[in-house]
C-alpha cells in the first residue's frame, strides 16, 4: 500500500511537503476540495494515490486565467477535469433560469465560484495551460451529458461534451473501473480504446475505418436531433435500454464526419470494492486552506453512504445516468468501521445523522445478475416490482441494530429519504425506523399525488403515500412519539396542469401542512423527463401539456411556496415546520 499524505497537495510548497517534485496526474474541479468518499474528486484522487501516482488537486481555479492551473508544473501523465458533485448549471441556475444565491459546495455558500458549464471551461483552460498534455473529463456533468442532450438553461440542443471540452477521453459514471485504465494508457502515450465506462469522439478518418457492428447501436446524429425535436425522445429510449451493464451495448452518435463512441456501461463494484473505495485513508474533512464553512460537508459530516446505485428510474432523476440502476451495498463490518472513525473524530456529538444513499430502504437490494443481463426495463420497481428485484428491509434492520449498540453512538437517523413503493413490502423495517431512526421528521417523496402525472413521472399510485401516511400516525402514537412527514412535491412536471396539481393543493389544505422543501421542475440532461418537457410528449407519443416560461410556471410553484411560510399542527404524522433555505434541486450528484 502505497503511503498517501494526509491531504493530496493543492499547492507547490504541499508537493514538497508530500516529497513530490512533480505530479503524475492534476484532477481540477469546481466544488472545495473535501477530502471525504462523498466527494467525487477525493475518491478519484485517493484511487490514483493508491494506484502510485502522484496526485494533485486544483479545486474552483479562476476560470479566466491560464496561470491559476501552472502552481504545481505540469503533469507528467495527465489531467482530469470535473465540474463537481452537481451538474454545474444546476449549481448556479434555479428553475426560473435565475441565479442561486448559495453554493452548497463552495466556502461559505458563496456563489459565483464556477463558470456555466464548467467542464467544458476548465477543460479548455488545461488545454491551454498544457498544451499536448491529455485531458480525461468525468464526473455527474460528464454522465449527463455524453450525448447530444437538451439544455434547459439555454433552451436548445447542446452537443455531446466531448465536443465542447475538446478532452481526449471522457469516464461516466462513478468511474473507479475505467479512470485507473484511462491513466496506463496515457501513461503509455495512448488514448486507451473499448474501455467499458468510456466515450471518445472520432476525427473524419478514425470514423470511416470504425467497425461498430452489434456491440453498438446507433442514436439519431446531432443533426437529426438538431433538426427534429422527436428524435431526442427517440435517442433517450434507446439510451436507456442500454443502459444495463450486463447486457447493455455500446453506442455511436454522429457529428457530421465524425463518430462519438460510447462504450458500454462499467459493471458496478461489487461489495469488497466497494468497502474498499469507502476506506482509503480519507482525511474526511475539508482542507485545513478553508477558514469559513461548507455547507454541502456539514450535511454529510456525520452521515455514512451504505448503497451506491437506485432501483426506481423515475423520470425527473439523473441518478441512475450516474450511479446505474444496480444497487451494490457495502458491507455491515465496513459500515462499522467507518462508524467506529466517525464517533472517534473530535467534536462528535453522539449523532450520526444518515445511512442511506438514494434512498434509505435500499440496503442489500439483490438480483440474479444472469436475469439482469436480459433485461431492458427503465425501472426495478415501476410499473411494477419486477421478480427478480427483492430487498427484504431486514438486513438493514440487523445494520441499524447493530449500530445502535455502539458506545458512543446516542443517536442514529434516516435522513436519505424511504422509497414509498418498496417500503410497504419492508414491515419489520418501517416499524424500526419510526420507532428508533427518525430524527423528528422522515423524509418521503411522493413528488405528486394526481396518478396520471405519477405515471408519466414512474412512480407508483399516490395510494401508497396515504399507506404511508397511515402506518406512521400508528407507530408514532403506539411509542408515544410526536413525528413529522416531510413530503416532498414536484410542480410543472410535463403533464401536470392547474387541474393536476389542485389534488396536491387540495391534500395540504387538507392537513394544514407547510412544507420543509418545495421543487420546481428542472428537466436535467439526457432523463426521461427532459425529453417529455422538449418535445411536449409522453414516451409512447401522446402529446401533453407543459408549462414553458416563468408566466406559466408560477401558478403551479405559488401551490407550494405558499405553504412554505407557516407552521404545521402538532401531532403525529404532521408536516413538520417550513425549512429555512430556497428551493434545491435533488438526485443530481454523488
Amino acid at each position: 500500500m502505497n503511503l498517501q499524505p494526509e491531504f493530496l497537495p493543492t499547492s507547490r510548497r504541499e508537493m514538497e511537503a508530500a516529497g513530490f517534485e512533480e505530479l503524475d496526474v492534476l484532477l481540477i474541479t469546481g466544488d472545495c476540495y473535501v477530502d471525504h468518499p462523498s466527494f467525487g474528486v477525493a475518491i478519484i484522487g485517493r484511487l490514483l494515490a493508491d494506484c502510485g501516482y502522484r496526485v494533485g488537486i486544483i479545486a474552483q481555479p479562476d476560470w479566466r486565467d491560464p496561470e491559476a492551473l501552472k502552481t504545481m508544473g505540469a503533469p507528467r501523465v495527465g489531467i482530469g477535469v470535473t465540474s463537481g458533485n452537481m451538474d454545474s448549471m444546476v449549481n448556479l441556475y434555479t428553475a426560473g433560469r435565475r441565479l442561486r444565491r448559495e453554493d452548497m459546495f463552495s466556502e461559505d455558500g458563496h456563489p459565483g465560484r464556477r463558470p456555466p458549464h464548467a467542464l467544458a471551461v476548465y477543460s479548455q483552460l488545461a488545454r491551454r495551460a498544457f498544451p499536448g498534455i491529455p485531458v480525461m473529463i468525468g464526473g455527474l456533468e460528464a454522465s449527463l451529458r455524453r450525448v447530444a442532450h437538451y439544455d434547459y438553461w439555454q433552451d436548445k440542443i447542446r452537443p455531446s461534451m466531448l465536443v465542447d471540452t475538446k478532452a481526449d477521453i471522457m469516464v461516466y459514471g462513478m468511474g473507479e473501473r475505467p479512470v485507473p485504465e484511462v491513466f496506463r494508457g496515457f501513461a503509455a502515450g495512448e488514448v486507451p480504446e473499448r474501455v467499458r465506462g468510456t466515450a471518445r469522439l472520432l476525427g473524419k478518418k478514425a470514423a470511416l475505418s470504425f467497425s461498430a457492428g452489434s456491440d453498438y447501436l446507433e442514436l439519431p446524429s446531432y443533426e437529426e436531433t438538431l433538426a427534429d425535436r422527436d428524435a431526442l425522445m427517440t435517442a433517450t429510449k434507446l439510451i436507456e435500454s442500454e443502459m444495463n451493464p450486463f447486457g447493455g451495448r455500446g453506442l455511436v452518435q454522429r457529428y457530421g464526419d465524425r463518430l462519438l463512441v460510447i462504450e458500454p456501461p462499467p459493471l458496478p463494484l461489487e461489495g469488497p470494492e466497494l468497502d474498499r473505495v469507502h476506506e482509503l485513508p480519507y482525511a474526511r474533512r475539508p482542507h485545513p486552506r478553508y477558514r469559513g464553512r461548507i455547507p454541502a460537508w456539514e450535511a454529510i459530516e456525520n452521515s455514512i453512504q451504505a448503497v451506491r446505485g437506485c432501483p426506481g428510474g423515475c423520470a425527473f432523476c439523473g441518478l441512475v445516468a450516474h450511479q446505474g440502476r444496480q444497487v451494490m451495498s457495502r458491507s455491515p463490518e465496513s459500515i462499522e468501521r467507518e462508524a467506529d472513525v466517525i464517533a472517534s473524530a473530535p467534536g462528535f456529538k453522539g449523532t450520526i445523522s444518515d445511512v442511506g444513499g438514494a434512498a434509505g430502504n435500499i440496503y442489500m437490494s439483490r438480483a440474479d445478475f444472469r436475469i439482469c443481463a436480459k433485461c431492458r426495463r427503465s425501472s426495478c420497481l415501476f410499473p411494477t416490482q419486477c421478480p427478480n428485484y427483492k430487498c427484504s428491509g431486514l438486513e438493514l434492520v440487523d445494520l441499524l441494530r447493530r449500530l445502535r449498540r455502539h458506545p458512543r453512538v446516542k443517536h442514529l437517523f434516516i435522513n436519505s429519504g424511504i422509497r414509498l413503493d418498496l417500503v410497504l413490502r419492508q414491515p419489520e423495517l418501517l416499524e424500526e425506523i419510526v420507532r428508533y431512526h427518525v430524527s423528528g421528521h422522515l423524509k418521503v417523496a411522493p413528488e405528486h399525488l394526481n396518478d396520471a402525472v405519477l405515471k408519466l413521472m414512474r412512480k407508483n399510485p399516490a395510494a401508497d403515500f396515504y399507506r404511508i401516511l397511515d402506518e406512521f400516525e400508528r407507530i408514532s402514537r403506539e411509542c408515544g412519539k410526536e413525528q413529522y412527514i416531510v413530503p416532498l412535491f414536484i410542480s410543472n412536471f410535463p403533464g401536470c396542469t392547474e387541474r393536476e396539481m389542485k389534488t396536491v393543493d387540495d391534500f395540504l389544505n387538507r392537513r394544514h401542512w407547510s412544507l420543509q422543501q418545495v421543487q420546481d421542475y428542472i428537466p436535467l440532461p439526457m432523463t426521461m423527463g427532459a425529453a417529455m418537457y422538449y418535445t411536449g410528449k409522453a414516451p409512447d407519443g401522446t402529446p401533453i401539456p407543459v408549462n414553458r416560461g416563468l408566466a406559466e410556471r408560477r401558478p403551479q410553484i405559488a401551490v407550494l411556496k405558499k405553504r412554505r411560510s407557516g407552521r404545521a399542527e402538532s401531532g403525529g404524522g404532521r408536516g413538520g415546520p417550513a425549512a429555512r433555505r430556497g428551493d434545491r434541486s435533488r438526485r443530481s450528484g454523488r
